[in-house]
């Protein structure tokens, strides 16, 4: 792994997830974040909670990178996608199928991996 300058409240999200103790930030009003956040973008709350993370989300768009710029060309090619768990929305690579068969509407769970050119955490989405 690269060393980097550690990222403060993501980071600490990163943590969680890779301890299997994911979370969002949530307001009064249902809407959710993740870290890091002070106010809800939202409404304006300032009252934030610690709220589980859904263990399942469904890959909302996706996108597959055939030909990398030089930080992620071991990566290539990789799918990127956004999958909504609950009230928020996570960016993710997808990992665990070929890249043909991803899918919007795929449940699938989430986890912290590699990248391949960098050693560096990755949000990682399986399928379930």
């Amino acid at each position: 792994m690269t060393d980097r300058a550690r990222d403060g409240a993501f980071d600490d999200w990163l943590d969680a997830l890779a301890a299997a103790d994911p979370y969002y930030l949530g307001c009064e009003n249902g809407h959710g974040w993740l870290p890091p956040r002070r106010v809800c973008p939202d409404c304006g709350s300032r009252k934030l909670s610690r709220e589980r993370l859904p263990d399942a989300g469904k890959i909302a768009t996706h996108t597959t990178v055939q030909v990398a710029t030089p930080q992620f060309e071991d990566d290539a090619p990789y799918v990127t996608a956004i999958a909504d768990f609950g009230p928020v929305s996570i960016t993710g690579l997808v990992r665990g199928v070929e890249p043909d068969a991803v899918e919007i509407g795929t449940t699938v769970g989430i986890e912290i991996g590699e990248r391949e050119t960098t050693g560096e955490r990755a949000v990682v989405f399986r399928p379930r």
